[in-house]
């Protein structure tokens, strides 16, 4: 965690502003600290989302693989 100084250092930018932390009210940065968090669940989310659409493309290779494997097989054993 921050100590005190760095905290009183910390410089954030907002639609290209820079603002200093500590000279926000406590609303403001409760609201940045809101922000902030979001944006790290969303990146979480899209991380996540591209493993499950990863593991569904996996899948359905095998499954695409697996149907075409049981045609051949029909058609060996209906001539």
């Amino acid at each position: 965690m921050p100590d005190k100084k760095e905290k009183e250092n910390q410089v954030i930018v907002i639609n290209d502003k820079e603002y200093e932390v500590d000279k926000m009210s406590e609303e403001q940065v409760f609201l940045v600290n809101q922000v902030a968090d979001l944006d790290r669940k969303i990146g979480s989310m899209k991380f996540n989302l591209d493993q499950i659409q990863g593991g569904r493309l996996f899948f359905m290779k095998k499954l695409e693989k697996a149907l075409e494997e049981d045609e051949i097989v029909e058609e060996i054993t209906a001539k």
